[in-house]
Protein backbone atom coordinates (compact mmCIF):
# COMPACT_ATOMS: atom_id res chain seq x y z
CA UNK A 1 0.00 0.00 0.00
CA UNK A 2 2.71 2.41 1.02
CA UNK A 3 4.67 1.86 -2.35
CA UNK A 4 0.85 2.58 -4.61
CA UNK A 5 1.09 5.81 -2.86
CA UNK A 6 4.16 6.77 -3.48
CA UNK A 7 3.82 5.96 -6.74
CA UNK A 8 0.75 8.01 -7.23
CA UNK A 9 2.89 10.79 -5.47
CA UNK A 10 5.55 10.33 -7.81
CA UNK A 11 3.11 10.66 -10.55
CA UNK A 12 1.48 13.36 -9.31
CA UNK A 13 5.11 15.11 -9.42
CA UNK A 14 6.38 14.45 -12.99
CA UNK A 15 1.89 15.66 -14.18
CA UNK A 16 2.60 19.06 -12.14
CA UNK A 17 6.22 19.41 -13.70
CA UNK A 18 4.94 18.33 -17.67
CA UNK A 19 2.34 20.77 -17.13
CA UNK A 20 2.62 23.74 -19.15
CA UNK A 21 2.58 27.21 -18.06
CA UNK A 22 0.88 30.51 -19.47
CA UNK A 23 1.70 33.89 -19.34
CA UNK A 24 -1.06 36.29 -21.12
CA UNK A 25 -0.68 39.92 -22.06
CA UNK A 26 -3.69 41.18 -22.21
CA UNK A 27 -3.83 45.06 -24.84
CA UNK A 28 -7.02 46.64 -25.39
CA UNK A 29 -8.75 50.11 -23.99
CA UNK A 30 -10.61 50.82 -21.04
CA UNK A 31 -13.15 48.25 -21.71
CA UNK A 32 -9.44 45.52 -21.12
CA UNK A 33 -8.71 48.07 -18.59
CA UNK A 34 -11.66 47.78 -16.22
CA UNK A 35 -13.18 51.32 -16.03
CA UNK A 36 -16.15 52.34 -14.72
CA UNK A 37 -15.52 48.94 -12.53
CA UNK A 38 -15.15 49.62 -8.14
CA UNK A 39 -12.18 47.01 -8.16
CA UNK A 40 -10.44 46.34 -11.67
CA UNK A 41 -7.63 44.92 -10.08
CA UNK A 42 -10.14 41.68 -9.41
CA UNK A 43 -13.16 42.68 -11.90
CA UNK A 44 -11.70 43.84 -15.15
CA UNK A 45 -12.44 41.04 -18.04
CA UNK A 46 -8.58 40.23 -18.05
CA UNK A 47 -8.55 38.89 -14.39
CA UNK A 48 -11.53 37.32 -14.84
CA UNK A 49 -10.21 35.57 -17.93
CA UNK A 50 -7.02 34.62 -16.26
CA UNK A 51 -9.09 32.87 -13.15
CA UNK A 52 -11.16 30.91 -15.96
CA UNK A 53 -7.86 29.78 -17.75
CA UNK A 54 -6.05 28.92 -14.62
CA UNK A 55 -9.48 26.67 -13.68
CA UNK A 56 -9.00 24.72 -16.82
CA UNK A 57 -5.71 24.49 -17.46
CA UNK A 58 -3.10 22.65 -15.08
CA UNK A 59 -0.37 24.42 -15.31
CA UNK A 60 0.37 28.00 -13.45
CA UNK A 61 -1.58 31.22 -15.72
CA UNK A 62 -0.44 34.52 -15.03
CA UNK A 63 -0.93 37.75 -16.79
CA UNK A 64 -0.40 41.52 -16.82
CA UNK A 65 -3.31 43.86 -18.24
CA UNK A 66 -2.00 46.38 -20.73
CA UNK A 67 -5.53 48.09 -21.33
CA UNK A 68 -5.28 51.84 -21.27
CA UNK A 69 -8.57 53.41 -21.50
CA UNK A 70 -9.34 55.97 -24.71
CA UNK A 71 -6.38 54.16 -26.28
CA UNK A 72 -6.22 53.04 -30.58
CA UNK A 73 -4.48 50.86 -32.30
CA UNK A 74 -2.22 53.98 -33.28
CA UNK A 75 -1.31 54.14 -29.35
CA UNK A 76 -0.07 50.92 -29.31
CA UNK A 77 2.37 51.40 -32.95
CA UNK A 78 5.99 50.27 -32.19
CA UNK A 79 6.88 53.43 -34.22
CA UNK A 80 4.88 56.04 -31.64
CA UNK A 81 6.97 54.63 -28.70
CA UNK A 82 3.55 55.28 -26.56
CA UNK A 83 2.15 51.91 -25.16
CA UNK A 84 4.50 49.50 -27.18
CA UNK A 85 7.21 49.63 -24.59
CA UNK A 86 4.82 49.13 -21.82
CA UNK A 87 3.32 45.89 -23.15
CA UNK A 88 7.05 44.82 -24.06
CA UNK A 89 8.09 45.25 -20.56
CA UNK A 90 5.35 43.25 -19.36
CA UNK A 91 5.97 40.58 -21.24
CA UNK A 92 9.51 40.59 -20.54
CA UNK A 93 8.65 40.25 -16.83
CA UNK A 94 6.20 37.15 -18.04
CA UNK A 95 8.81 35.75 -19.98
CA UNK A 96 11.37 35.55 -17.33
CA UNK A 97 9.48 32.30 -16.00
CA UNK A 98 9.20 29.33 -17.96
CA UNK A 99 5.89 28.99 -20.16
CA UNK A 100 4.39 30.15 -23.54
CA UNK A 101 4.00 33.77 -23.60
CA UNK A 102 0.50 34.88 -25.17
CA UNK A 103 -0.92 38.30 -26.41
CA UNK A 104 -4.72 38.32 -26.01
CA UNK A 105 -5.52 41.61 -28.15
CA UNK A 106 -9.26 43.42 -28.43
CA UNK A 107 -8.70 46.85 -29.92
CA UNK A 108 -10.60 49.13 -32.40
CA UNK A 109 -13.91 50.68 -29.79
CA UNK A 110 -11.77 53.61 -30.35
CA UNK A 111 -10.63 53.43 -33.25
CA UNK A 112 -14.40 53.22 -34.49
CA UNK A 113 -14.60 56.90 -32.87
CA UNK A 114 -15.99 59.81 -35.24
CA UNK A 115 -13.94 61.58 -33.53
CA UNK A 116 -12.13 62.08 -30.27
CA UNK A 117 -9.59 58.97 -29.92
CA UNK A 118 -5.89 59.79 -31.42
CA UNK A 119 -6.48 59.06 -35.02
CA UNK A 120 -10.27 58.47 -34.95
CA UNK A 121 -11.67 57.50 -36.96
CA UNK A 122 -9.54 54.82 -38.34
CA UNK A 123 -10.34 53.63 -42.21
CA UNK A 124 -10.35 50.00 -41.88
CA UNK A 125 -7.33 49.20 -43.63
CA UNK A 126 -5.29 51.26 -41.70
CA UNK A 127 -6.66 49.42 -38.32
CA UNK A 128 -5.48 45.89 -40.72
CA UNK A 129 -1.74 47.63 -41.03
CA UNK A 130 -1.89 48.81 -37.57
CA UNK A 131 -2.32 45.64 -35.92
CA UNK A 132 -0.09 44.23 -38.27
CA UNK A 133 2.81 46.33 -37.30
CA UNK A 134 1.81 45.77 -33.37
CA UNK A 135 1.73 41.88 -33.99
CA UNK A 136 4.72 42.37 -36.02
CA UNK A 137 7.14 44.12 -33.49
CA UNK A 138 6.22 41.60 -31.07
CA UNK A 139 7.23 38.88 -32.81
CA UNK A 140 10.58 40.30 -33.55
CA UNK A 141 11.11 40.50 -29.76
CA UNK A 142 9.21 37.52 -28.82
CA UNK A 143 9.67 35.09 -31.71
CA UNK A 144 7.61 32.47 -30.29
CA UNK A 145 4.82 33.96 -28.91
CA UNK A 146 1.03 33.31 -29.76
CA UNK A 147 -1.34 35.73 -30.45
CA UNK A 148 -5.10 35.98 -30.39
CA UNK A 149 -6.92 38.67 -31.63
CA UNK A 150 -10.46 39.13 -30.71
CA UNK A 151 -13.32 40.83 -32.35
CA UNK A 152 -14.02 43.87 -30.83
CA UNK A 153 -17.47 43.64 -28.58
CA UNK A 154 -21.19 45.40 -29.16
CA UNK A 155 -21.58 49.47 -27.68
CA UNK A 156 -25.08 51.29 -28.27
CA UNK A 157 -25.70 53.44 -31.57
CA UNK A 158 -26.00 56.91 -29.52
CA UNK A 159 -22.30 56.26 -27.43
CA UNK A 160 -20.90 59.97 -27.51
CA UNK A 161 -18.78 60.59 -23.72
CA UNK A 162 -16.04 62.84 -24.64
CA UNK A 163 -15.33 61.27 -27.78
CA UNK A 164 -18.34 60.67 -30.50
CA UNK A 165 -19.22 57.09 -31.34
CA UNK A 166 -22.47 57.40 -32.76
CA UNK A 167 -24.18 54.29 -35.10
CA UNK A 168 -21.26 55.79 -37.97
CA UNK A 169 -19.15 54.09 -35.33
CA UNK A 170 -20.45 51.36 -34.57
CA UNK A 171 -20.53 50.66 -38.76
CA UNK A 172 -16.82 51.36 -38.43
CA UNK A 173 -16.30 48.95 -35.71
CA UNK A 174 -17.94 46.11 -37.71
CA UNK A 175 -16.38 46.77 -40.69
CA UNK A 176 -12.86 45.71 -38.64
CA UNK A 177 -13.97 42.03 -38.43
CA UNK A 178 -13.26 41.06 -42.14
CA UNK A 179 -9.70 43.20 -41.34
CA UNK A 180 -9.48 40.57 -38.42
CA UNK A 181 -10.31 38.04 -40.25
CA UNK A 182 -8.04 38.18 -43.11
CA UNK A 183 -4.97 39.23 -40.85
CA UNK A 184 -5.30 36.23 -39.46
CA UNK A 185 -4.96 34.48 -42.04
CA UNK A 186 -2.03 36.43 -43.34
CA UNK A 187 -0.22 34.50 -41.08
CA UNK A 188 -0.78 31.45 -41.11
CA UNK A 189 2.01 30.68 -43.37
CA UNK A 190 4.24 32.79 -42.43
CA UNK A 191 4.16 32.12 -38.99
CA UNK A 192 1.78 28.59 -38.28
CA UNK A 193 0.22 27.94 -35.21
CA UNK A 194 1.19 31.56 -33.48
CA UNK A 195 -1.64 34.03 -34.89
CA UNK A 196 -5.58 33.21 -34.19
CA UNK A 197 -8.71 34.46 -34.67
CA UNK A 198 -10.26 34.90 -30.83
CA UNK A 199 -13.44 35.82 -29.93
CA UNK A 200 -16.35 36.28 -32.78
CA UNK A 201 -19.15 35.71 -30.41
CA UNK A 202 -19.51 38.65 -27.74
CA UNK A 203 -20.71 41.12 -29.68
CA UNK A 204 -23.77 39.88 -30.29
CA UNK A 205 -23.78 38.41 -26.77
CA UNK A 206 -23.33 41.62 -25.44
CA UNK A 207 -26.16 43.51 -27.67
CA UNK A 208 -28.47 41.14 -26.69
CA UNK A 209 -27.93 41.16 -23.17
CA UNK A 210 -26.53 45.28 -22.84
CA UNK A 211 -28.78 46.21 -20.41
CA UNK A 212 -27.92 43.59 -18.17
CA UNK A 213 -24.32 43.43 -19.12
CA UNK A 214 -23.36 47.36 -19.54
CA UNK A 215 -22.80 50.30 -17.36
CA UNK A 216 -25.99 52.53 -17.87
CA UNK A 217 -23.68 55.69 -18.67
CA UNK A 218 -24.97 58.90 -19.28
CA UNK A 219 -23.97 60.86 -22.36
CA UNK A 220 -24.47 63.87 -24.52
CA UNK A 221 -27.23 61.51 -26.29
CA UNK A 222 -28.97 60.29 -23.75
CA UNK A 223 -28.14 56.67 -21.68
CA UNK A 224 -25.52 54.76 -23.49
CA UNK A 225 -24.07 51.20 -22.90
CA UNK A 226 -20.40 50.80 -23.77
CA UNK A 227 -18.28 49.21 -20.61
CA UNK A 228 -19.42 46.02 -18.98
CA UNK A 229 -19.91 46.32 -15.16
CA UNK A 230 -18.98 43.73 -13.10
CA UNK A 231 -20.80 40.64 -14.63
CA UNK A 232 -20.39 41.86 -18.03
CA UNK A 233 -16.52 41.71 -17.17
CA UNK A 234 -17.25 38.13 -15.88
CA UNK A 235 -18.94 37.44 -19.13
CA UNK A 236 -16.63 38.90 -21.26
CA UNK A 237 -13.54 37.20 -19.41
CA UNK A 238 -15.22 34.23 -20.16
CA UNK A 239 -15.65 34.36 -24.00
CA UNK A 240 -11.74 35.28 -23.88
CA UNK A 241 -10.70 32.39 -22.26
CA UNK A 242 -12.84 30.12 -24.17
CA UNK A 243 -10.98 31.62 -27.44
CA UNK A 244 -7.47 31.40 -26.12
CA UNK A 245 -8.15 27.74 -25.14
CA UNK A 246 -9.33 27.11 -28.49
CA UNK A 247 -5.59 28.10 -29.29
CA UNK A 248 -3.46 26.70 -27.40
CA UNK A 249 -1.38 23.91 -28.52
CA UNK A 250 -2.15 20.26 -27.66
CA UNK A 251 0.41 20.39 -25.25
CA UNK A 252 -1.35 22.30 -22.53
CA UNK A 253 -2.54 19.69 -20.20
CA UNK A 254 -6.06 20.38 -18.90
CA UNK A 255 -8.06 19.62 -15.74
CA UNK A 256 -11.21 18.82 -17.40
Amino acid sequence: MKRLFFLWMGLCAVCALSAQNLHVVYIGNSITQGVILKNPQVEAPPVQSTQFLQEALQGTVDFRNCGISGHTTLNFLPVTGTDFPNVVAAAEALSAQEGTLLFSIMLGTNDSAERGPMGAPVHPVSYYTNLQAIINGLLERFPQAIFVVHHPIWYSPNTYNSSTYLANGLKRLQSYWPMIDKLVESYAESYPGQVFLGDTLAFDYFKENHDELLFHESGQAGTFFLHPNPEGAKVLGRFWSDAILNCLPATFKRKR
